[in-house]
């Protein structure tokens, strides 16, 4: 038990002889990236903070920004970051870069399953919608043992809303030889409450499909609160 006190102690003592810039890295090496803070993780990103303050600290005031939320960081665009003393261009496209590689990692764990299985499954694959200013409707296409064959944008809107055209949803689960679709859009205003006419659409194209034999499983509105289902719901 000494042993082990005793190596950390030495380490402790070799992370404080590290320049401060460097000290997230060397962390990272001991400890493993999970060890890591949200602030000092995007100071590993940027590499170098400004005078008289770290890469840590020029980090952890944008997150402050962001209310210490990554999702709310994942609205940031490259003009957005460039505001902040210390994060240039370079700095900020590397940000960027690095959270939409994360939403992407959602996206492919969700199409690894074998299948969809609920409207969990649904959320985790669109959850990049939350990070938009816009409105923007997507469906999802599924083949009869509800595997993901595709997920196109059907429209895209302003902040209040979008208009989704049923034709243009069926002509694609039609060209996709889909039997199973899913409807999903966002809300950026945060609330997860269904308008009367995302009811609405939602009924029309539920009809529409039937007389094609194509089940509309659920509808899902995303936002950066959480998601509402239709069918969780029992309202589809």
């Amino acid at each position: 038990m000494s042993d082990i006190t005793e190596e950390t102690s030495r380490e402790i003592s070799g992370i404080r002889s590290w320049a401060e810039e460097d000290r997230p890295r060397e962390k990272l090496i001991l400890k493993g990236s999970s060890a890591l803070s949200d602030a000092e993780l995007l100071a590993i990103l940027i590499g170098s903070g400004t005078r008289g303050e770290s890469a840590v600290d020029v980090c952890k005031a944008i997150l402050k920004n962001s209310h210490n939320n990554l999702n709310e960081l994942g609205k940031l665009s490259v003009v957005d970051l460039k505001k902040y003393k210390g994060i240039g261009e370079a700095k900020a496209i590397t940000i960027v870069a690095a959270l939409e590689l994360a939403k992407r990692r959602r996206i492919a764990e969700v199409k690894e399953k074998e299948k969809i299985s609920g409207s969990k499954d649904v959320y985790e694959y669109f959850h990049h919608l939350s990070d938009l200013r816009n409105e923007e409707f997507w469906v999802m296409f599924l083949n009869r043992a509800n595997k993901i064959i595709s997920a196109q944008k059907i429209s895209q809107g302003g902040i209040t809303g979008t208009v989704a055209d049923i034709r243009v949803i069926l002509k694609n689960a039609l060209d996709n030889f889909a039997t199973g679709i899913v409807l999903c859009h966002n809300h950026p205003s945060g609330n997860l409450k269904p308008s009367n006419e995302d009811k609405e659409l939602t009924q029309k194209v539920k009809q529409t499909a039937k007389l094609l034999d194509i089940n509309v499983l659920d509808h899902i509105i995303v936002s950066d609160t959480g998601y509402f289902s239709f069918a969780d719901e029992g309202i589809l």
